[in-house]
């Protein structure tokens, strides 16, 4: 099965939370509401300077993504 770089996620203990998930490497889950991110990757120190450039384009990708799924309910 060939997953979509983004997926929404849902969870009712976490009602105020909008969840997008990132399949691709680097894998994360981000909460929109706050930036949180939980990575489900491990890093090397000598990485995290290109992961810096790299997850601020990943972020706006994932609020980018979550909009026009939002979008896309409205119009149904």
């Amino acid at each position: 099965m060939e997953l979509p770089k983004f997926l929404l996620g849902d969870n009712t203990d976490h009602l105020d939370a909008i969840f997008v998930i990132h399949t691709e490497y680097p894998r994360f889950l981000i909460n929109l509401v706050d930036d949180e991110i939980e990575w489900w990757e491990s890093f090397e120190r000598t990485d995290e300077e290109e992961l810096a450039v790299e997850v601020a384009a990943l972020i706006e990708e994932a609020s980018a993504f979550y909009d026009d799924e939002m979008k896309a309910y409205k119009e149904e």
